[in-house]
C-alpha cells in the first residue's frame, strides 16, 4: 500500500492484551493508518523482555500507556471508551470481571476478542500457545512438528481479527452500529485445513508427498525451493539440470526415489549458480532466503516511532481523559 494511502486514518484503536496475536493485529492496523494505543501492565508487555526484537517490531508506530487494570481500571475504560476499535486478548471472562469487557463500552465500538478456543465451550478456559492451538486444529497432522512461523497467533488470530474488524468497520460506516467480535485461534487455524477433510487418509500432496514440491540442499549448504507442480514447469527443470528423463516420473509411485535423484542433482552446485540458471526461466524455483535477505528485497520499512518507551504516552492520555 502506498504511503499516501491511509484508509484508517483518524481511527483510534486500543490494544488490551499482550504477546503476539493482539500486537500483530494492531501492527496491521497501524500499517493501514490507524492510531493505535497499547495498554500495558506497569512492567510492560512480557514480550518486551522475552522477545525484545519481536516486541520492537510489533510496537512500531504505536503509543504506549501503562495501567494496572486491577487497581485503576477506570483509566483503561475511559481510554477504551474513546476508541473506534478495541482489541482484547485476555482469557474469556477476565475483562468483564474487571469492568472493561465489551458490554462495559459504548455500543458504537468495534470490540474484537482473540481467544485460544473461543468464549464458550469445553476448552474456553484452557491455557495454550500457538503450538497447542495448531495441534488441536489438525494443522500438524502431516508434519507433527512446529512450523517456523506462529500460524495460530499471526494468521488465524491476528489477521483473522483484522479481517473481522475491517468488515465490522464497513458495516458501522453504513449503520452506525459497532460490533462484538470473537476470534478463536484454534477454530480459525482449523479453517486453514478444513478444505482437506475429504481427501484420502494420509494424503500429503503439498506437505512432502511429491518430489516436485520440496526443498533441496545445494552444494554450499543452502537450500532451494522446488514448486514445479505443473508438468511443463517440471519438465523444464529436469531439462535445465540435465536430467530430462526424470520428467516422466513426476507423478509416479516412487516419489522418494525421484526426490533422491533430484537431491543429488541439486547438490552439485551452490545456490547462487542455480538461481542464476533459473532466473529467466518459468519454472517455480527459488531460494530459501534468510530473513535478512528477504527483508532487503521484500521488506517494508516500519513507520512512525520505532521504539516508544514503556508508558511514554500515559501522562498525555490521563490529561486528555481527566483520569
Amino acid at each position: 500500500m502506498r504511503a499516501d494511502t491511509q484508509p484508517l486514518d483518524g481511527l483510534l484503536v486500543v490494544e488490551l492484551a499482550w504477546y503476539l496475536p493482539i500486537a500483530f493485529a494492531g501492527s496491521e492496523l497501524v500499517r493501514l493508518g490507524a492510531r493505535v494505543v497499547r495498554i500495558e501492565p506497569p512492567n510492560g508487555d512480557p514480550l518486551r523482555t522475552t522477545a525484545p526484537a519481536w516486541d520492537r517490531a510489533l510496537r512500531a508506530g504505536k503509543e504506549s500507556v501503562t495501567c494496572d487494570l486491577k487497581a485503576d481500571v477506570a483509566f483503561a475504560r475511559s481510554l477504551c471508551t474513546r476508541a473506534d476499535v478495541v482489541l482484547e486478548g485476555l482469557r474469556p471472562g477476565v475483562a468483564a470481571r474487571l469492568g472493561i469487557g465489551a458490554d462495559d463500552l459504548p455500543a458504537s465500538i468495534v470490540h474484537c476478542s482473540i481467544t485460544g478456543f473461543g468464549a464458550e465451550g469445553p476448552h474456553a478456559q484452557r491455557a495454550g500457545h500457538d503450538l497447542n492451538y495448531l495441534g488441536w486444529a489438525g494443522v500438524l497432522e502431516d508434519t507433527q512438528t512446529w512450523p517456523p512461523v506462529q500460524i495460530a497467533d499471526l494468521a488465524a488470530g491476528g489477521l483473522g481479527a483484522v479481517t473481522e474488524v475491517l468488515a465490522a468497520l464497513v458495516r458501522r460506516s453504513r449503520t452506525g452500529e459497532g460490533a462484538r467480535l470473537s476470534v478463536s485461534m484454534t477454530h480459525r487455524s482449523h479453517g486453514l485445513v478444513r478444505h482437506r477433510l475429504g481427501e484420502e487418509p494420509g494424503a500429503q500432496t503439498l506437505t512432502g508427498a511429491l518430489a516436485c514440491y520440496r526443498v533441496y540442499p545445494t552444494a554450499d549448504g543452502r537450500h532451494l525451493t522446488l514448486g514445479a507442480l505443473e508438468p511443463r514447469f517440471f519438465a523444464r527443470v529436469c531439462e535445465l539440470i540435465g536430467r530430462t528423463e526424470l520428467s516422466e516420473r513426476q507423478y509416479g509411485d516412487a516419489q522418494d526415489q525421484l526426490a533422491r535423484e533430484l537431491e543429488a542433482a541439486f547438490a552439485t552446485r551452490p545456490l547462487a549458480d542455480w538461481l542464476e540458471l533459473f532466473d529467466a526461466e518459468d519454472v517455480c524455483v527459488g531460494p530459501v532466503a534468510t530473513r535478512a535477505e528477504a527483508a532487503a528485497e521484500f521488506g517494508v520499512p516500519l513507520s512512525g516511532d520505532r521504539d516508544p518507551e514503556l508508558g511514554a504516552h500515559t501522562a498525555a492520555w490521563r490529561a486528555e481523559l481527566g483520569v
